[in-house]
């Protein structure tokens, strides 16, 4: 029977390519983004699905890029949406970086697990029970290019991702990936995954899930 994986994520699971200035739209081709990717490495039996939304946060709607961009009632719609999934990645938190949200990475991971547990406790997996849950630690931001002065002190506080996140996950009891042992942002914008790094997520990923039981 297929296996289905959703990917759930802002701008890098979208497959923003690095902003060379703020009004850059350019996305990677759907080849080259790291779901696309991990489908190739999963193969036959295995359907991956993309949900990622440039600008998307855990928990907070944006004043300045809208509102829908909360991430929990939007994995919500998406659970009811893709039922019955198999397994869910997350990887969100680095838009609450920014300084209009005022929390730091021990708060964004707060609100991250406040989305696992929201996973683990839906009926959107088979049988009507819950889906597994990947939560994926972004990779530090660099504060660099177009993208530095809205990230202002992303840098130091998304250092501690690994560390936060890694806890969020074993009080939740679902898997954990730290990104940032992987990859890194691009030095273009400090935000953004060069093609290069997309696919070395997708292997990284496909590992990880290659020890879960689905």
């Amino acid at each position: 029977m297929t296996k289905t994986i959703l990917c759930y994520g802002d701008s890098n699971t979208h497959g923003t390519a690095p902003l060379e200035h703020i009004e850059d739209l350019r996305r990677f081709g759907p080849e080259e983004r790291w779901p696309g990717r991990l489908a190739r490495r999963l193969g036959e039996g295995f359907h991956v699905i993309e949900e990622g939304l440039p600008g998307r946060t855990t928990v907070h709607p944006d004043p300045i890029e809208g509102l829908f961009k909360n991430g929990l009632p939007g994995l919500q719609a998406a659970l009811e949406t893709h039922v019955p999934i198999d397994l869910i990645t997350i990887m969100l938190g680095t838009n609450d970086l920014k300084p209009r949200f005022g929390v730091g990475a021990e708060d964004i991971s707060f609100s991250v697990e406040l989305l696992v547990r929201t996973v683990v406790s839906s009926v959107a997996g088979p049988d009507g029970r819950a889906p597994q849950v990947l939560l994926i630690a972004p990779p530090p931001v660099l504060e660099a290019g177009c993208l530095a002065l809205i990230f202002r002190g992303g840098a130091k506080e998304s250092k501690g991702f690994g560390r936060f996140y890694a806890e969020a996950a074993r009080r939740t009891g679902v898997h954990f990936l730290d990104a940032g042992k992987h990859i890194v942002s691009s030095p273009v914008d400090g935000v953004h995954f060069d093609v290069g790094e997309h696919a070395k997520l997708a292997d990284a990923v496909a590992e990880k899930i290659a020890t879960i039981t689905l």
